[in-house]
């Protein structure tokens, strides 16, 4: 080995030893240690620094499976939150053609009640017009009184069968109101968890957009359709319901 060879080899072994003393005064600062510590105190607080690591790793793992645990629990909670509104909207839809149906069936027969009812006034009348001409042209005599008797019979009779038809309308009009009275109360429940399923699907909605990566993943929740509830509720009926007894005042001040 010449000269210049072994230069090289002083040149390069001092420059190794003067990295690894930078290396490892870099490492004992970076440890917060002295940089004056023995190679042993530095290989003790690197294994302490690689354990604190592992242990940090492993806690973000455990966290990451947690969360996406959470954010799973809450999409399939959203989507049952959202099942339930769509079925509870259905539901609600068809309480109220049900409802509408039922009122326009009532409306009718109340129209053919009245109807009625003024046929029945005016064959009254027309049998006390009869019975007062029948006292005015038939004599007191025994034929006569039978007569009147058969007459009053038939008319007591026909009186008593026009009661019975009218009772007998009265009965159906109540039982058509109890059950519309029925209905109406199992609409504004339906419509109550309508708005109560509708508030958990928008806070569990909330929930996801603060859990998830992309808050545009998250699916949206359908608005809340106030028009159908409030018609649900009978509030719409209620109007028209003022509107017709408004009109049925001003028919009697005429």
């Amino acid at each position: 080995m010449d000269q210049a060879q072994l230069e090289l080899q002083l040149k390069v072994w001092k420059e190794l030893a003067i990295s690894k003393q930078v290396i490892l005064r870099t490492a004992a600062e970076a440890l917060k240690l002295d940089p004056d510590c023995t190679q042993e105190q530095l290989r003790i607080a690197l294994e302490g620094a690689v354990k604190k690591v592992a242990i940090a790793e492993a806690s973000v793992a455990t966290t990451q499976s947690e969360m996406r645990t959470t954010v799973a629990a809450l999409e399939r909670k959203l989507t049952a939150a959202i099942q339930a509104q769509t079925a509870a909207e259905a539901t609600a839809a068809e309480l109220q053609a049900h409802k509408e149906r039922s009122a326009l069936t009532m409306g009718q027969e109340r129209a053919n009640f009245t109807k009625d009812m003024q046929k029945l006034k005016d064959r009254v009348a027309e049998k006390e017009k009869e019975l007062k001409a029948i006292n005015t042209a038939l004599a007191d005599t025994p034929e006569n009184i039978v007569k009147k008797m058969k007459a009053l019979r038939k008319e007591k009779q026909d009186e008593a069968d026009s009661r019975r038809a009218v009772e007998a309308a009265l009965g159906t009009l109540r039982k058509e109101k109890r059950e519309q009275d029925a209905l109406v109360k199992d609409t504004q429940k339906l419509a109550n968890q309508y708005r109560d399923t509708h508030a958990l699907a928008l806070k569990l909605q909330e929930q996801l957009k603060e859990l998830a990566k992309d808050a545009k993943d998250v699916p949206d929740v359908p608005e809340l359709d106030q028009k159908l509830l409030d018609s649900a509720e009978g509030k719409e009926s209620a109007e028209e319901n003022e509107g017709e007894k408004g009109k049925q005042n001003q028919k009697g001040k005429k």
